[in-house]
């Protein structure tokens, strides 16, 4: 694993037994989030690396995701290109306009969109993510609302899952609490 460790986050999982910690860097193409999610669910114990790869404006460019769950062996592969999105090799429809990936099983994707939020001069952030909602191996549309609230506090709305809340927010752009599902800290890296 190559790039400059800027933060690491580190979460435990309010709603089953779990845990996730990720490690923002950046490198050449632009930024790389390289987590590890521990978990166990009606499945059985999940042990899933992933790999998020983005460009210099935090737009996703691809995802690996590899592991254990239960009695399989995980192997996604996920890239966006200028054709479209892509779950191992088959591109997958009604998402041309995402510009995000959102991984269910993790809160670390927020990260990408609040980034563009934290760094623009709007209060408000509407975007289009492909959503992996782990365990399915399909895409979907997911049209998410990020709106600043106060300093470190951000509304979020997901348009078709109906699922609203307030996200505390660090300055890294990693989410530290996300109710009822993720509490978290942030571990800053000094250049």
């Amino acid at each position: 694993m190559t790039g400059q460790t800027i933060a690491t986050a580190h979460w435990t999982a309010l709603d089953r037994s779990g845990e996730d910690k990720c490690r923002l860097a950046r490198a050449g193409h632009g930024w790389l989030l390289v987590g590890h999610a521990r978990f166990q669910d009606g499945d059985g114990f999940a042990a899933l690396d992933y790999v998020v790869r983005c460009d210099k404006d935090w737009l996703t460019l691809g995802v690996d995701i590899a592991g254990p769950h239960g009695d399989r062996d995980i192997r996604i592969q996920i890239e966006r290109t200028t054709d479209g999105w892509s779950l191992n090799e088959t591109p997958q429809p009604g998402l041309d306009l995402a510009l995000d990936i959102d991984l269910s099983f993790t809160p670390a994707t927020n990260l990408m969109p609040l980034r563009r939020l934290l760094a623009g001069p709007v209060d408000a952030l509407i975007t289009r993510s492909a959503w992996l909602d782990y365990p399915a191996t399909a895409l979907r549309p997911l049209d998410q609302t990020y709106t600043r609230r106060a300093p470190g506090k951000v509304a979020y709305r997901g348009e078709q899952t109906g699922y609203v809340t307030e996200l505390s927010v660090d300055d890294s752009g990693f989410v530290t609490t996300y109710p009822r599902l993720w509490q978290g800290e942030v571990r800053h890296e000094t250049p």
